[in-house]
């Protein structure tokens, strides 16, 4: 991991994410501050070492509180999955994009520096033309989730075009890990580690062919490290093992790791699933130094240890 983060003072926005509570922890002791925003409680120990604020993202008269005094924000809220997106578009707009843009103006009004944004490397191309699919490849999001994960990339665009606001997107495909507990039906290996555990029957929708690249997620939170100290051209990256895995094939790696038959119940598949997804992360490897890390197994294996403990 990195050495250079001495000084920053960054906000972490969804801090009490699956992504933001493991960059937390990442970060502490190796930057300036940290200030950690989020909606739901979770357990102090987990945040030791960080401010943490307590709020809604939609609420815009609590955001410059929270990223005042800050270099660096690490946007990692987004309020809907894939999945519900489309049910209500209007709100998804609002609750994503229109709060995204009040956290704008929001930097410029206390002089951030750089904006880091987690984007969908999983929706934001759609059906693609490409497998591995690169950064350069068409975007066509057949889900509002992804439509507005675009845009949010675009407004960034202009901000840093109109007022100097530096950015980096990070597309990250399917990240796995700790302290991912699949609440809002996100987190496919978590979803299935935990119902397993609970004896519980797993659901999968469609045949089991839906093909993504899964993403440990110590390789994600280097990757957005290496993004806020990034001095480069690039603004957006794809971040991803580059290799696809059915969830076929992830209900057969659960059952080597668990050593125990699964039951599984198969369900229609559904239209905002893409059929398959895998990310061309070479772009990040040679502007940001990164490169994934963790095998398959051991990161699968380190999620199932974790999920056992916090179980028990």
């Amino acid at each position: 991991m990195m050495n250079n983060l001495s000084g920053m003072r960054c906000a972490v926005l969804g801090a009490s994410g699956f992504i933001g509570i493991n960059l937390c922890r990442s970060l502490t002791g190796r930057v300036d501050t940290i200030r950690a925003f989020g909606r739901r409680q979770i357990p102090p120990e987990d945040l030791a070492g960080c401010e943490w604020i307590a709020g809604d993202f939609s609420n815009p008269t609590c955001l410059p509180h929270v990223i005042d005094g800050c270099d660096v924000v690490f946007h990692l809220i987004n309020t809907t999955t894939p999945a519900n997106a489309n049910v209500d578009k209007i709100a998804e707009l609002n609750s994503n994009v229109v709060s995204t843009l009040h956290l704008l103006d929001a930097c410029r009004e206390t002089a951030v520096k750089r904006i880091i944004f987690v984007s969908s490397g999983g929706t934001v191309y759609g059906i693609p033309n490409e497998v591995p699919t690169p950064e350069t490849a068409a975007t066509n999001p057949i889900t509002a989730y992804g439509i507005s994960k675009l845009t949010i990339e675009k407004y960034l665009r202009l901000y840093e075009h109109l007022y100097g606001l530096q950015y980096r997107v990070l597309r990250v495909a399917n990240p796995y890990g700790p302290y991912q507990t699949a609440q809002g039906n996100q987190g496919v290996i978590a979803a299935f580690v935990r119902r397993v555990l609970a004896g519980k029957p797993i659901e999968i929708w469609g045949d089991g062919s839906v093909t993504r690249d899964y993403i440990y997620i110590d390789d994600v939170v280097e990757a957005l490290e290496l993004a806020s100290i990034h001095v480069g051209s690039g603004r957006i990256f794809n971040i991803g093992c580059g290799e696809g895995r059915t969830l076929s094939a992830i209900v057969a790696a659960i059952e080597r790791q668990l050593e125990k038959d699964i039951s599984i119940q198969y369900r229609p598949g559904r239209p905002v699933d893409v059929p398959v997804s895998i990310l061309d992360s070479t772009y990040a490897m040679r502007e940001l130094g990164w490169r994934p890390r963790t095998r398959f197994d051991d990161g699968l294996y380190s999620t199932v240890m974790w999920m056992r403990g916090r179980l028990q």
